[in-house]
């Protein structure tokens, strides 16, 4: 198979894998309400002898505040298994900005507290001369935080972000998140920023330094950033079906942002997981068959479990466009797990 597609593991994820670098919403909790499954399937997998560190894009708390939340949730945790685009923004800084220098922090208490102890100056106006521009999602943020840094990037501040993520998930639906905040800063200056979170692999590769981890397994539950910085980073991930991205959504990713294995919730990590094979002009799993006939997705059998199903159809269709063939995305159904 494609060396983009979906593995197999004959033996569960949490003994096969020495550390696992979880995402937080939609993975470990939606909003500030338990997932199912995920206090359950992550206690086991310590238990197993896996390592957490839970690895977020969002900067505006302290690895505090998260560690007591997930807490909280039955998920028991420590601040230094917790990092956060923060902590990677401010290591992202250090590479061009030499300590002691003055930094423009726009965003909640977690960025500020990550740059100032760094070692940089934390000032909040353009008019104090920032060599650099950090910016995070703090609800509280307004257009006068955004004209500050709108100004120092104006001025040559070089502009970092601590994410690009464009929405926001909440209990009541999905909100703007920071790459929508950051692109009201690019539209003003034209000003393209660097971004140390996920789908870049920098959060990914502290995290493994900080564990002395040697087989880190990426779980999360978006393409375009958990799944992504896992393909950029090149290192396995697990996609789970309780956030953002869809079962139907994996079967139509590119291939830098497909899943190395697919699953319900995180209850995943205690089971073996089958990898989809070809068999006369199908690919099956467990009882599911799929395959891509003149541009549409056939599906067929009765499968073991319903994520079967899903994995056979990945399965055949990132074969069919990585041979070149077409797949109309109209012909692939929602995939209920």
């Amino acid at each position: 198979m494609s060396a983009r597609g979906l593995l197999g593991s004959d033996e569960p994820l949490a003994t096969r894998y020495d550390l696992a670098l979880v995402d937080l919403d939609g993975v470990a909790y939606r909003g500030h309400e338990p997932i199912d499954g995920a206090a359950e399937g992550l206690a086991r997998a310590r238990a197993a002898g896996m390592r957490l560190v839970f690895v977020t894009n969002n900067a505006s708390r302290e690895p505090e505040a998260v560690a007591d939340q997930l807490s909280g949730l039955d998920i028991p945790t420590r601040p230094d298994e917790v990092m956060t685009a923060a902590q990677a923004a401010a290591e992202l800084l250090a590479t061009r900005v030499p300590a002691g220098e003055p930094v423009l922090v726009v965003g909640g208490a977690g960025l500020h507290t990550a740059v100032a102890v760094k070692g940089y100056r934390v000032v909040a106006s353009a008019d104090d001369e920032p060599v650099a521009v950090v910016q995070g999602y703090a609800a509280h943020l307004g257009w006068t935080e955004l004209a500050e840094a709108a100004y120092a990037v104006q001025r040559g501040a070089w502009h970092v972000a601590s994410n690009l993520d464009l929405s926001l998930p909440t209990a009541r639906g999905f909100a703007p998140g920071n790459g929508a905040l950051v692109g009201a800063v690019r539209a003003a200056t034209g000003v393209e920023p660097a971004s140390a979170g996920k789908p870049s692999p920098t959060m990914y590769r502290l995290a493994v330094e900080r564990a002395g981890a040697s087989r880190p397994l990426v779980v999360g539950d978006r393409l375009d950033t958990d799944l992504a910085g896992a393909r950029a980073g090149e290192l396995p991930g697990l996609h789970v079906l309780t956030g953002v991205s869809t079962a139907r959504d994996a079967v139509l990713a590119v291939p830098g942002e497909r899943p190395h294995y697919l699953a319900a919730d995180l209850r995943a990590l205690l089971v073996p997981h089958p990898e989809p094979l070809p068999d006369a002009g199908w690919w099956t799993c467990r009882g599911a068959a799929a395959r891509v006939v003149d541009g549409a997705l056939e599906l067929h059998g009765t499968p073991v479990d319903p994520v079967d199903v899903a994995r056979a159809a990945c399965a055949a269709a990132w074969d069919a466009v990585d041979r070149g063939e077409e797949l109309d995305p109209r012909a692939v159904p929602e995939l209920p797990v």
